[in-house]
């Protein structure tokens, strides 16, 4: 174990775990720590049900792009807690923390809380803010953890742009049981005048809260559809605002949903004020990494247990909205290629089954539920497999991503194209597969 995650173990033995949505406690830490939330370079601040870490992802990849360094904050981590802070490297990319000025950011502000209740991701919010105020660089990219009002983040009074990504129904026991609901809170990042960058939003309830928050706020806005926007023509990604047109290549990251998280990021940080070129964007556009989204396992110690010549794709979306988008992504590679199609997922309590599985209605020959190593919160296999069933997909509980690999092989037609797979329903079963492949995110 490193010596960042004994200190962390450490923090869940003394404080609450889960969530305590409240600004007292962090606001209260960070003035014995000397406000470090201050002292940060221009800051691109993240909320939104779906979409925020491949946005987040997109503007550091835009900003590398043109030499600038940036620091990147994203929860929760797959494999390793370290993953959860970047930091960036004049004109180069940004290197994830060392273990060992992690382990001391995390002591240093632990000391400074002196036991006082407060939960986990409250202490690890002000270990961000004490790393990108201590290592200089050009911008900080920071994802909102939860909700947006009364996130731990939401110190944050002088962003350089406010970002909300699309909003559907997730967590709603702490935000709420509809959109608007959700959508108010997640507003409450926005700052009185200063920019904010609306992404696509499927539901019209969640965006008129979000633009009427704008106007009230006298946040000067740009809108996915009405001032930006961006589609696919003739195998190219077509991007314009109010500043003009560009021709890019395709995104790396596989998915239509993902042109429009690309824009969001583009329109973004020209509004934090940074000059962006055609050059940048698609350096950017072919750079980009986000792993645990749709991400393909071409390497390491689970393929032997597939079929040969499986893709093997593993995506930590979790909720209705993020089902849609996934097996439109799947439905997109059945056009291009077929082949059969099966799903190992695992979820934990707080998310909706069926409503995930439905999106993958007519799409695929059998899903294998699993377990989700170390979660408490995790859903049975076979109550998970019952939801499947529930949405009219034929489900079979398993004890291990392994055995569901091998089961996948049993039933595979030799006389066929080797089956797709798709691993997901939770990012902490996609860090568990990452983990077991040997093949963690660096």
């Amino acid at each position: 174990m490193s010596e960042a995650a004994q200190e962390i173990d450490k923090l869940m033995g003394l404080h609450p775990k889960g969530f305590d949505l409240s600004l007292d406690r962090i606001t209260r830490l960070l003035d014995v720590l000397g406000n470090p939330h201050r002292k940060l370079p221009p800051v691109i601040h993240v909320a939104g049900t779906n979409g925020k870490g491949s946005v987040t992802a997109f503007c550091r990849a835009l900003l590398e792009a043109g030499g600038y360094s940036a620091h990147v904050h994203t929860s929760p981590h797959l494999v390793n807690w370290h993953e959860r802070y970047r930091i960036g490297v004049k004109g180069g990319r940004g290197q994830l923390v060392d273990d060992a000025v992690f382990a001391g950011a995390v002591r240093r502000v632990a000391d400074a809380n002196a036991g006082q209740h407060i939960t986990v991701f409250e202490i690890l919010t002000a270990v961000t803010f004490i790393l990108f105020s201590e290592h200089p660089a050009d911008a900080a990219i920071i994802e909102v953890g939860l909700g947006g009002r009364f996130d731990a983040t939401n110190v944050i009074s002088n962003p350089a742009v406010s970002v909300i990504m699309p909003i559907s129904l997730d967590h709603q026991p702490y935000l709420g049981d509809r959109v608007e609901l959700i959508a108010a809170e997640k507003a409450g990042i926005m700052k009185p005048g200063f920019p904010v960058v609306i992404g696509h939003q499927e539901y019209d309830a969640a965006l008129d809260v979000l633009m009427s928050t704008a106007e009230r706020l006298h946040c000067p806005s740009a809108v996915f559809g009405q001032d930006f926007m961006a589609h696919e023509e003739y195998g190219r990604l077509v991007y314009q605002d109010e500043f003009g047109l560009a021709d890019l290549p395709l995104p790396r990251l596989p998915g239509r949903h993902q042109y429009a998280n690309a824009a969001a990021a583009i329109r973004a940080v020209k509004a934090a004020g940074f000059t962006v070129t055609e050059t940048m964007m698609e350096k950017a556009m072919s750079s980009v990494e986000w792993p645990g989204r749709l991400q393909r396992l071409s390497e390491g110690r689970l393929l032997p247990h597939a079929p040969a010549g499986a893709e093997i794709w593993i995506d930590g979306g979790h909720n209705p909205g993020a089902g849609e988008v996934i097996a439109e992504a799947m439905a997109t590679f059945e056009e291009r290629q077929s082949r059969p199609l099966f799903l190992i997922i695992g979820m934990i309590n707080t998310k909706d089954p069926v409503g995930y599985f439905k999106a993958f209605a007519g799409l695929v020959e059998k899903v294998f539920c699993v377990p989700i190593r170390g979660s408490e919160a995790m859903v049975d296999p076979v109550i998970l497999s019952n939801a499947a069933y529930d949405a009219g997909l034929v489900a079979e509980p398993m004890s291990t991503v392994g055995d569901a690999l091998e089961a996948i092989k049993a039933v595979a037609d030799p006389e066929a194209l080797p089956p797709r797979i798709l691993v997901g329903g939770s990012l902490y079963l996609v860090g568990d597969v990452l983990a077991d492949n040997g093949t963690p995110p660096k």
